[in-house]
């Protein structure tokens, strides 16, 4: 493992060819507030100069992943309804960022998901929970509603009566019941999740990154078109592919039954 750098409320670590982003506020079960939303824009950005083939996001400590905003920060706040408009532009582009970003994104959910905790996972690609994880958007019991794309991104991923109940009833939801209905796809004992996580991790970094970029763009913008749309993505991201160096090494790797060397190129 790599030295870890601190980057204001996170941690940024390097394990090869994957960067590990650690949300690090764990006496504040890791709530979105001081810095963080500046710091998770510059850790997403040193991911991507450092060409990081995927990336985990997770919290530090053992209780949560990410409890939401941090709400003793904003009580005392009070914006006008356009200077909040303009604020959640820009926390729309930064979880938009994180969606789209070019390699694969994993959340590694080690404790409660919660509100803008939640929202932030569901830009992840891939979500995995520990056994003791909770997810919720508890936003309604505060006069207010999910504003960093639960209410777009939840419906997407469960469906939208599961999505209302949730959001209506401000329910929280285990670890089991979030893999049934598909908000995540694994779930791990409490001890094992950073393991299972770094082992798929490494293995998708240790595949053709293009392939892994161009089948992630191919899902992701496909999933909100017509099928004849989708198909006319997923044709072009194959043709880009056909004359690169690691198609090519993989194809004789094959021949030669031997490991392929990728270089991402």
């Amino acid at each position: 493992m790599a030295d870890t750098t601190e980057l204001g409320t996170l941690l940024y670590e390097r394990d090869g060819h994957v960067a590990i982003i650690r949300l690090n506020r764990p006496d504040r079960m890791n709530t979105i507030g001081s810095t963080m939303k500046p710091d998770l824009a510059t850790a997403f950005d040193l991911a991507k100069k450092e060409a990081a083939r995927c990336v985990i996001l997770t919290g530090v400590g053992d209780r949560a992943f990410c409890a939401g905003a941090d709400i003793k920060e904003r009580a005392g706040l009070a914006p006008t309804n356009h200077a909040y408009h303009i604020e959640q532009r820009d926390t729309h582009a930064l979880l938009r960022m994180i969606e789209t970003f070019e390699a694969p994104v994993m959340a590694a959910i080690n404790g409660v998901a919660l509100g803008g905790g939640l929202e932030i996972a569901l830009c992840a690609d891939v979500r995995l929970a520990a056994e003791r994880a909770r997810f919720g958007l508890p936003e309604v019991k505060l006069g207010a509603l999910p504003a960093a794309g639960g209410t777009q991104r939840l419906p997407r991923t469960v469906g939208v009566s599961k999505a209302l109940e949730m959001v209506f009833t401000a329910d929280m939801i285990d670890a089991q019941e979030a893999r049934r209905i598909g908000l995540v796809s694994r779930v791990t004992a409490n001890e094992a999740l950073e393991e299972e996580a770094l082992e798929m991790a490494r293995k998708i970094a240790a595949l053709p990154p293009l392939a892994i970029r161009f089948a992630k763009h191919s899902i992701r913008t496909g999933n909100e078109l017509s099928i004849d749309q989708g198909l006319e993505i997923e044709r072009y991201a194959a043709a880009m592919l056909v004359d690169t160096e690691d198609r090519k090494e993989g194809m004789q790797a094959f021949v030669e039954k031997r490991a392929p060397n990728f270089i991402g190129a």
